[in-house]
């Protein structure tokens, strides 16, 4: 994986951690500047959202970042 992609990579965990998510079934990558995530996402306890909404929300912040080409979201919501 190229540096570019790494550093990429961990800007990406940053801003889901930001939401109230479980994803630790999430599966985060990053090649030539396409961020894929893929796995299971759910709301975390105790928190009233809605999973589906707050990727959307993610995958838009994320295609507004430099050095991000496209973000491709095939995950599965519980």
């Amino acid at each position: 994986m190229a540096l570019a992609d790494v550093e990429t990579r961990r800007m990406v965990l940053r801003e889901i951690s930001k939401r109230h998510l479980d994803t630790s079934r999430l599966d985060v990558q990053v090649f030539h500047g396409v961020v894929y995530l893929r796995g299971t996402v759910s709301g975390m306890r105790g928190h009233d959202i809605d999973p589906k909404a707050e990727m959307e929300i993610i995958r838009r912040v994320l295609r507004q970042r430099p050095g991000i080409r496209d973000v491709v979201v095939d995950v599965i919501f519980r």
